[in-house]
């Protein structure tokens, strides 16, 4: 009888101490739910105002070793040539589509596919300045479900709350152009010893054309496949220009 009463009172007391873990659970579910939920828009909305002090990406090549070279400029003073180069060469649509680019998705599928079926390794993807943008500002580098996922969301949000030349603005800004360096001003100074506003088109070119691999390749001195891909941009800016593709960045 003594050893039941015991039992009683030991799965009496283990009945409170469950629920009670339950309601902590349950209170800590609803704190991930409404951080999830509200704090993507709140941060969209803050960078929409003031510029992002840092990004994952900077505080991953800090513990690199690479040094942190990020100085800010407003569109208006970032040459129109660079803003022209990023529409030719990483989203003709920029200005027509609402962040996603779904004909230059399936057209990165196709290429990959017939690249892959050649022995080949996938080097073409369809994301547009707007997804970029989304990606560099407020996540981190790789590849998952859960950061596209994110990277979608987020792209939503910007293109809603900021506006076509706020994301070019925060793109040309925060895109890593070279070990520890980011943005049009430090990739304007340490190539090309101008101003950002000072670009010409053939430096603007230069610059757009290391993005996909701006550790790996120079602006300044290329290899032949920059060489070659600096000149295709420089001939697709003439299309950029004559065809308004940028108008979205005018005044």
């Amino acid at each position: 009888m003594a050893e039941a009463a015991v039992r009683t009172r030991t799965a009496r007391a283990a009945k409170p101490a469950g629920r009670g873990f339950g309601r902590l659970l349950g209170r800590l579910l609803a704190l991930i739910v409404i951080v999830a939920v509200f704090a993507p828009p709140l941060g969209a909305l803050i960078y929409r105002l003031v510029p992002p002090p840092i990004t994952i990406l900077m505080v991953e090549r800090l513990v690199q070793g690479q040094g942190m070279d990020y100085q800010w400029r407003a569109l208006s003073d970032i040459s129109p040539a660079l803003q022209q180069a990023a529409v030719a060469a990483e989203d003709a649509r920029f200005c027509t589509h609402h962040g996603f680019d779904f004909q230059a998705m399936q057209k990165a599928m196709r290429q990959n596919e017939r690249t892959e079926a050649r022995g080949g390794s996938k080097i073409r993807g369809g994301s547009t300045i707007s997804q970029q943008t989304a990606k560099n500002v407020f996540l981190w580098p790789g590849r998952s479900y859960l950061r596209k996922g994110l990277e979608a969301w987020y792209t939503v949000l910007i293109e809603t709350i900021w506006g076509k030349r706020r994301i070019m603005e925060v793109y040309l800004n925060v895109a890593e152009m070279g070990p520890g360096i980011y943005g049009a001003q430090a990739a304007a100074e340490r190539y090309f010893h101008e101003d950002a506003a000072d670009l010409t088109p053939g430096q603007a070119a230069h610059l757009i054309a290391i993005l996909p691999s701006p550790l790996k390749w120079k602006a300044v001195a290329p290899g032949r496949y920059v060489a070659r891909r600096s000149q295709r941009i420089g001939g697709a800016m003439g299309a950029v220009r004559e065809d308004g593709l940028a108008s979205c960045l005018r005044r």
